[in-house]
């Protein structure tokens, strides 16, 4: 299996989660101004809410994907009020013909001081966890 991990963050949280995905993974987690050029079987996904919403970089991101370079894209990410952004993810992803594993990995992430320290250890360790479930499937 190939593994990829592409991340959007303003505050740092959501990096935090994809380093801890793309180290289980054996694989660099990188911005998504990075595009994914070679195939691979999952695409780890992180993201966040702004305003309600996904940002709309992260939009971009999945709209430029080639279903033909990626077989399944996998949602992560943190919020500090909102819970998962999969639906948003994937609306984008079902216009380009991506399909989503039907799991992802969602935790509380720190804002404006709401849920200090967040993510923490326990959640990048849960990140973690919830990556090495997708290895040799």
């Amino acid at each position: 299996m190939k593994y990829a991990v592409r991340y959007y963050t303003k505050t740092g949280n959501t990096k935090q989660l994809a380093q801890a995905v793309a180290i289980t993974l054996g694989v660099e987690a990188l911005p998504i101004s990075e595009p994914v050029t070679e195939p691979v079987d999952y695409l780890f996904l992180g993201n966040s809410y702004y305003a309600f919403s996904i940002d709309p970089a992260v939009r971009s991101f999945v709209q430029s994907l080639d279903k033909n370079l990626v077989g399944k894209l996998v949602n992560f990410g943190s919020a500090a009020m909102l819970n998962s952004t999969y639906k948003k993810v994937k609306a984008e992803a079902d216009k380009v013909g991506i399909p989503m594993a039907e799991t992802e990995f969602h935790c509380r992430g720190e804002f404006k001081g709401v849920h200090k320290g967040r993510p923490n250890a326990d959640d990048r360790k849960a990140a973690a966890a919830f990556a090495k479930t997708f290895l040799d499937v």
